[in-house]
């Protein structure tokens, strides 16, 4: 899944995504298009790296050292190192700008995690629905408000409070992105998505690891994952690290988080409209404006679950494994996408121009989310079975 300025009664569309919309005043419609198509091109061309790299590494090192735990590297490992390894490049060439519009991390992770519910079958997430929701709802407020206080304390504006708590509480840069709502300026957009980033690579390493250094449950591993980490993209590549059943449990826990930015939306919109701008004869909002905020890809990730599920009663069981088992293959390749997109995108400037103070408040939030998160996941999810 942009930030500070005098205020001009909208939000400026991130520059990847204005590079699609229309032309600067030196560059043509046409010769975006081409180098959003070519951004697009080296992101599939990084992933198929990420292929070869994934099935050669552990042949090419087999009887050596470093070959013993080859076989143990998953998938999002090379595509982050592969992903940030272009980034580098493109930097060193200045032209990683340019392409940028091609790297739609998010268009490629919600098509992976709909192709994820194909393989959950739907009775788990009925079971998982009543945590899930409870987990959502107390993780959410707690780490939303204790955010908003610590910005506070740091002297932090406003909207930037709003947008560095919805990140942190709900899912980073979609939750940035629906913070719009209270009118951010583009620079504090730029740097909140370029912070999630940031704690969120290495807790995809982080949070695997420590659930197995505490002898978690896979159910509890999953729900941990799924509730703190602030991108889908990065709990996806943490639950992969983490095993199937973490996986799909961190889906569900973490669609039902995003399933709750139109309500977050909506709040903020009416916050600041009534409280902070006293603006007079603002409308109110409304319940297309909570369909527009809700992300859609939850409705998708349902359906494939129930026609997943339907399907498997209907036929053969090897019948339904192999139908699985190409959805599978197909949520692998998109993934893997995803994750170089997640290389490609990171940009350490935005949060050197932030100064400290905003990495001070995000690093307490992260804090507080890590702690609170494990208690409800121990809570919550300790006795529930995949």
């Amino acid at each position: 899944m942009s930030r500070v300025e005098p205020d001009v009664g909208a939000i400026e569309l991130p520059a990847r995504d204005a590079a699609l919309l229309g032309p600067s005043d030196d560059e043509s419609v046409v010769g975006r298009l081409g180098w959003a198509i070519g951004g697009f091109a080296i992101v599939i061309a990084l992933g198929v790296l990420v292929g070869v790299l994934s099935e050669g590494v552990p042949t090419w090192t087999k009887g050596t050292g470093f070959g013993k735990v080859a076989g143990s590297i998953e998938f999002p490992v090379y595509s982050i190192i592969v992903g940030l390894a272009g980034n580098g490049l493109l930097s060193a060439l200045h032209v990683r700008e340019r392409p940028s519009g091609g790297f739609r991390t998010e268009f490629l992770i919600k098509t992976g995690l709909v192709l994820l519910g194909a393989s959950i079958n739907f009775s788990v997430i009925v079971r998982a629905a009543g945590p899930a929701v409870a987990q959502a709802v107390l993780l959410i407020s707690s780490v939303f408000f204790a955010t908003w206080w610590i910005g506070g304390k740091f002297g932090l504006d406003d909207r930037l409070r709003a947008l560095l708590s919805t990140a942190a509480s709900i899912c980073g840069v979609s939750a940035a992105i629906a913070a719009g709502a209270v009118k951010a300026k583009k620079e504090h957009l730029a740097y909140t998505a370029s912070l999630v980033i940031l704690f969120s690579l290495p807790s995809i390493f982080l949070l695997p690891w420590l659930a197995g250094v505490l002898g978690l449950s896979p159910a509890v591993t999953g729900a941990w994952i799924g509730g703190n980490i602030d991108t889908t993209a990065a709990v996806t590549a943490a639950g992969t690290l983490a095993g199937e059943g973490p996986l799909q449990i961190a889906a569900i826990v973490k669609s039902t988080q995003n399933a709750l930015l139109g309500v977050a939306a909506i709040a903020l919109t009416v916050y600041f409209t009534f409280k902070v701008e006293r603006t007079e004869g603002s409308p109110r909002p409304t319940a297309r404006v909570f369909w527009n905020r809700f992300p859609k890809f939850v409705l998708g990730f349902l359906a494939a679950s129930v026609a997943a599920t339907i399907y498997a009663g209907a036929v053969p069981a090897e019948v339904s494994k192999a139908a699985i088992g190409v959805a599978n293959n197909l949520r692998t390749w998109f993934l893997i996408f995803a994750f170089v997109s997640i290389g490609l995108e990171f940009n350490i400037s935005s949060i050197k121009q932030a100064g400290w103070r905003p990495v001070a408040v995000f690093g307490s939030a992260f804090t507080v989310n890590l702690v609170v998160g494990l208690v409800l996941a121990l809570l919550l999810w300790s006795g529930f079975t995949i």
